[in-house]
Parts: structure tokens; C-alpha cells; sequence
């Protein structure tokens, strides 16, 4: 009998689940997210799901990792520093595609070399300019991204200046060939520098992780969750972090199928911080044909076609002031429940929530909260910043007694966005407890924080809400609100072709809105949702159901949808995809594309079938470095040709080789 370890670190939470034999679901537990030290989170998770199931750490035969932390660093900025060594470029080409706000003022070098589309050498490779600039750049750089020219028609280039590099520096280095088959050198370059950049992050969490359940007796083989939801060995994601980019999500939707059984359905996963919404078509995930986006950055990395809000049991509560109604938003910034901090610090908490109850007047900052993340780096703080964070030191303070001015408030916003700083507000969370359908946290914080907020005024001169449950009721109502705006903006852009027009401009459209609500009048008019939901996440089953009641579509609610992103981890296949070309330079002459350099055949479908054949030997390979046994292969290939003078003529070849299979597990 094989026990399956599965750990996701998310934005709140980290998760932990056991299954035996890929069947049976045998304990779940969560621990908070540590962010200055993700592995103290995962050890906290993995001890209360051997304790709550009582098998011993030496049971485990297989543990996977699903994370948030790529993800999360590209959008924040976060990462080594990186050089680019471009070759064959322009420098107007660092302009493209966000490549030079990639690099965020690190190095890079403009370097003669390069190929032509049919993999012949453009210019030699200026070797002496490289080793000039590893001479003068290379201190403090912690990982090289190497692009060339067309490079996936010839990644000579590339392989030597790599070589050169690593000699040189023993520095890691990122080959743009080795991440995407496909062409567009400077999207291809982007993806190289942001790989680069994460390669230090990434391999101390896996290190981390790593130790973590080596100190509690495990020793089974460690995967990964790749962003397309397949797995990935830990020492493939050390190498390629860039692929882990949307991880979580993409173990959801794998957990939803795993859970469910569904061929097509909308997976919704609502978490702290956002809510994901993605497709299952056929039983697989909807993967995104341009390429993972995040951060403001668009990847060659294959991953989920996924569309995020900041709308989360976390999101911070807004008043609404304009006009005479009022009412509150929410999101897109996450803050800490004000029930969660009080159980950290409920002496500060409780004595400044009742303070401000006795207050005549609700004052601009009361209700929120502020404590600083220990164990960060400060390097280029300004003075004022370095001033604000002084003054929180460790412990939890209201924020009126932190801010001296309104010229402070900037230095603030910046902190948190920094992850220096977390504030604390009221939020859904909160709401909920209040509501009693939570109790995890301080039920009495969350009552006393929405009394407070109840007190604010709207345009009109009133208060926003006559009481705390009025108001708590209010903040749910919202967030269905803007959820079932998110799923429908999602249908719509699915239905492109027969919608035409921005789908955030049909999800609200008052005559869908009406439909929905099943209007009858001099004319009827009747909408839904023509697919079954899939509501994932701790509070799904808290908030969903009133979802599926508007979208008036089938609500599935899983028993262990708290727990979806850390089975996705675990029972998802490794699967490996190799990707090759094959060109035509003139009549009667098929070139292969292949690693190691081009070469040339008389015939297509003997092209072809070398190529074919040298990709399934690689992907195979992948595949059981991975781990993987039982191996399937699968092939496709896209031909393209075209019409001359009444006959075809061959152009291009891009042959697909998926090898996939499931990971071998440790037998005791």
C-alpha cells in the first residue's frame, strides 16, 4: 500500500494531506504560512497530518509539493540579481516584451553571434566580449540567462557561451532553448532572465523543504508541481523554477478532477488572498496557448489558462462613499483578519477596538492593525521607511499609534508592498465569524472590528450599517457579488467567437443581470451558467453555495475542497514534453532542428521520423529522471504546406512528444 504526502504552501495557509493508494483520502490538516520561512509552515502541516492519522513518517512513500512562492516573487519584484547574455540582438530588442523592466536594471550584454531561421551561423560568437564582461559583471550575480538568435533553430550558441559562463563564474546558468522549442528570441529571453532569478529562491525552498521532512523521519522521493499541473522532480524544479509559476492553481484544478471525476466544469478556488478560475475540458486543464502570465510578464511557460482577482476570505473591506446609498468592495489587497491578529496579540488588540468603540467619532485608522515580518531584508529602504519599521519592531500595534503624519502613509503602503510590513483590517473572514460560520479565529475581535466599521459614514450623512450582523451580511453579499462577476467574465471570455466585445463588459451587462435573475415582464428573459462549478478552497462551502443560487448553475462542493491544492499535488502524472522543427531551405532539402545542431535529409518523412524519434529517446529520458514509471508516449505532429502551381509543398514540421507516466514510489 503506497501513502502519498501532499503539502501547498498558499497565500494564509499551508496544507497537508495523506492518500493511500491514490484512492483514499486519510487525514487533512492546515498550518499557517510562515512567509519569513515557508519550510517552518510545511513542518507545522506535515506533523498534524501524521499525528491526526497516526501512521508512522517512515509510511510515506511519495511527497509533493505544490507553492505560491514563484508566482508570488515575480509579482512582487523579489529574486537574485541576473545578467542576460543576448546574442545576436539588437539592443532595441530589450524593449520587447517587458524584457528590460525583467531585468530591472541588472546587466546585460549585447554579445555578436546568433543564427538564421534555417540554423546557419549569422556571426561568429564574440567569445573575448564575453569573458571581458564576466570579468567586469559577474560579482554578486547569482544566475546567468543566456538567449541566442534563433537558438531553436541552432543552440550552439547558446551551449558555448553557457559553457563559458559556468567555467568562469560556477554560477548557475539558463539556456532559453532549454525552456521553450519555440521562436520570438526576446520572449524567449524573458523567460530565461526570470528563470535566472528565481533559481536561488526556489532551490533554498526545496532545500528547506527538503530538510524539513528529512528531520521527521521522511525519506520518500520529493515532486513538484509544475504550472500546467503535471509533476516535476524537485531537482528538475531546481533547474527550471520558471515551470512552477502558477503552481497552486494548477494543482486545484487537478485536485477538482482527482475529487470529482468531472470532464467540464469551471473550477472556482477562492483562498486568502484571490480567486482562481480556470477550465476543465476533456478532464484535463485549459492551458493558456500564449504562455503563463504573471507579474505583468507573458512566459513561454505552458501552464493552466487561468483568470485571478484579488477577491479572498483576506480581502480588505473598502467604503463605499460616492452617491447617497454607499456600501463597501472589496479587495484587491489582502490584510490579516482583524479575528486572526487578535489571537496573536489579543491584549493590544482588544484594548484598541474597545478604545475606539468608546470614541465618539470612528477615526480614520481605527480597526486596522500593523506588525512587521521578521527576518527580512531592508537593503534600500528610504529614511522615512526605515523610521516606520523601527517603530513597529515586533510587536502588533494599532496603526494610529504608528503613523505620525499622512506623509507616512506612502512608507507604509510601500513596506507592505515589499513584504516588510502586514496590515491588518476587517475582511470576509471576519464577517464570517461574526455570522458563526467560522470559528477558527477571535469571534469577539471580529464582532468589536465590524461594530466599529458599521459606525462609518456614507455619502448620505448615515451609517454605513445599523449593526454588526447588518454589515457582516452586507460583506458576504458582496463577495458573491464580485465572484459571480469573476466566473462570468470568465464564460465570456471563453465564448469569444460567439460574444464578441470585453467580457467584463458582458459579465455586468444590466439585460444578463436581468436574465439571470429570471426577469418576467413584457419580455422574458432567462440566462445561466451551462456548466457545473467546482468550489474549491477553505471557505467555499461557506460562501459557494449563494454563487451557484445567481449563476443558477450545478454547485459542486467536495468534501476535501479545503484541501484541493495539496491533492492536486500528489496524484497528478509527470509528464514531459520535448518539442522539435523541421524546415525546408530550398526543394528536396528537410532540415531537423535537433539539440545538438541542424541536420539535413532528402525526404520529409524520413526528417520527420528522426526527429520524432530523438524527441521521444529525450522526453522518455525526462520522464524517468522525473521518477516516472509505466511510461505512455504520445505524439503530434502540426504539418504545414502549402499550394504551388496545383501541388503541396512541404514548409514546416513541428513535432509534439508528451512522455508521462506515474511516479515511482519508495516501497518500504
Amino acid at each position: 500500500m503506497a501513502l502519498l504526502l501532499g503539502v501547498d504552501t498558499g497565500g494564509t495557509y499551508t496544507d497537508a494531506v495523506l492518500i493511500r493508494d491514490e484512492t483514499e483520502v486519510v487525514a487533512t490538516a492546515k498550518s499557517l504560512t510562515t512567509r519569513q520561512d515557508l519550510a517552518i509552515g510545511i513542518g507545522g502541516a506535515v506533523r498534524a497530518v501524521l499525528d491526526q492519522s497516526g501512521v508512522s513518517p517512515s509510511e510515506v512513500s511519495l511527497a509533493a509539493l505544490s507553492t505560491t512562492l514563484a508566482t508570488n516573487a515575480l509579482v512582487e519584484g523579489q529574486g537574485g540579481r541576473v545578467a542576460l547574455i543576448y546574442i545576436g540582438f539588437a539592443a532595441s530588442d530589450l524593449e520587447r516584451h517587458g524584457l528590460r523592466e525583467a531585468l530591472k536594471g541588472d546587466p546585460a550584454l549585447i554579445l555578436s553571434g546568433g543564427h538564421t531561421h534555417a540554423g546557419s551561423e549569422a556571426n561568429p560568437l564574440d567569445t573575448e566580449a564575453l569573458l571581458s564582461f564576466l570579468d567586469t559583471e559577474a560579482a554578486g550575480v547569482s544566475g546567468f540567462a543566456v538567449a541566442g538568435l534563433f537558438a531553436t533553430r541552432n543552440p550552439a550558441h547558446e551551449i558555448e557561451a553557457a559553457r563559458i559562463i559556468q567555467a568562469r563564474t560556477g554560477v548557475p546558468v539558463t539556456s532559453s532553448h532549454q525552456l521553450s522549442a519555440k521562436l520570438n528570441g526576446p520572449k524567449r529571453a524573458l523567460t530565461a532572465v526570470l528563470n535566472a532569478r528565481l533559481v536561488g529562491m526556489i532551490d533554498g525552498l526545496i532545500g528547506r523543504a527538503a530538510e524539513t521532512l528529512d528531520a521527521l523521519g521522511i525519506r520518500a522521493p520529493m515532486m513538484v508541481v509544475r504550472g500546467d499541473g503535471a509533476l516535476m522532480s524537485a531537482e528538475q524544479a531546481r533547474v527550471r523554477p520558471i515551470e512552477t509559476i502558477l503552481s497552486g492553481p494548477a494543482a486545484s484544478i487537478v485536485g477538482a478532477r482527482w475529487m470529482t471525476g468531472a470532464e467540464n466544469a469551471i473550477v472556482a478556488d477562492i483562498g486568502g488572498t484571490t480567486t482562481d478560475v480556470a477550465l476543465i475540458e476533456r478532464g484535463l486543464p485549459k492551458i493558456d496557448p500564449a504562455g503563463a502570465e504573471v507579474g505583468g510578464f507573458r512566459t513561454m511557460v505552458e501552464a493552466v489558462a487561468m483568470r485571478t482577482t484579488g477577491l479572498g476570505g483576506d480581502s480588505q473591506v473598502h467604503l463605499k462613499t460616492e452617491g447617497l446609498g454607499g456600501g463597501v468592495t472589496l479587495g484587491p489587497r489582502r490584510v490579516l483578519p482583524v479575528s486572526l491578529i487578535a489571537t496573536d496579540a489579543p491584549e493590544v488588540v482588544h484594548a484598541a477596538l474597545d478604545a475606539q468603540l468608546r470614541a465618539t467619532v470612528v477615526g480614520e485608522y481605527d480597526g486596522r492593525f500593523v506588525r512587521a515580518v521578521i527576518g527580512q531584508s531592508t537593503v534600500g529602504l528610504t529614511e522615512r521607511e526605515a523610521a516606520v519599521l523601527a517603530r513597529i519592531g515586533t510587536e502588533v500595534h494599532p496603526l494610529a499609534a504608528v503613523l505620525r503624519s499622512r506623509m507616512e502613509q506612502g512608507a507604509l503602503s510601500r513596506l507592505i508592498d515589499r513584504g516588510l510590513v502586514q496590515m491588518a483590517g476587517l475582511t470576509p473572514s471576519d464577517a464570517s465569524h461574526a455570522l458563526g460560520t467560522a470559528s477558527a479565529w477571535d469571534q469577539d475581535a471580529a464582532q468589536k472590528a465590524l461594530d466599529l466599521f458599521a459606525r462609518r459614514r456614507v455619502g448620505s450623512g448615515d451609517a454605513v450599517a445599523k449593526d454588526a450582523e447588518t454589515l457582516a451580511r452586507m460583506i458576504v453579499d458582496q463577495l458573491t457579488e464580485q465572484t459571480v462577476l469573476t466566473l462570468l467574465e470568465t464564460v465570456f471570455a471563453e465564448e469569444q467567437a460567439q460574444f464578441p466585445g470585453d467580457p467584463q463588459v458582458l459579465a455586468g451587462h444590466v439585460l444578463l443581470q436581468r436574465g439571470l435573475a429570471g426577469h418576467k415582464g413584457l419580455i422574458a428573459m432567462d440566462a445561466r451558467v451551462n456548466v457545473d462549478v467546482i468550489g474549491l478552497g477553505a471557505s467555499a462551502s461557506t460562501y459557494y453555495p449563494a454563487v451557484g443560487a445567481r449563476l443558477r448553475c450545478g454547485m459542486i462542493l467536495p468534501e476535501h475542497a479545503g484541501v484541493a491544492n495539496a491533492i492536486g499535488a500528489v496524484v497528478g502524472r509527470i509528464t514531459q514534453r520535448r518539442r522539435g522543427t523541421v524546415t525546408s531551405p530550398s526543394e528536396g532539402r528537410f532540415r531537423v532542428h535537433f539539440d545538438t545542431g541542424p541536420q539535413d535529409f532528402n525526404d520529409s518523412a524520413d526528417a520527420m521520423d528522426a526527429l520524432e524519434q530523438d524527441l521521444r529517446q529525450l522526453a522518455s529520458a525526462e520522464a524517468r529522471a522525473a521518477g516516472a514509471g509505466d511510461i505512455h508516449v504520445h505524439v503530434d505532429r502540426d504539418i504545414r504546406t502549402a499550394e504551388v502551381e496545383a501541388r503541396n509543398v512541404f514548409v514546416e514540421a513541428t513535432i509534439t512528444v508528451e512522455a508521462s507516466g506515474r511516479p515511482r514510489v519508495a516501497r518500504g
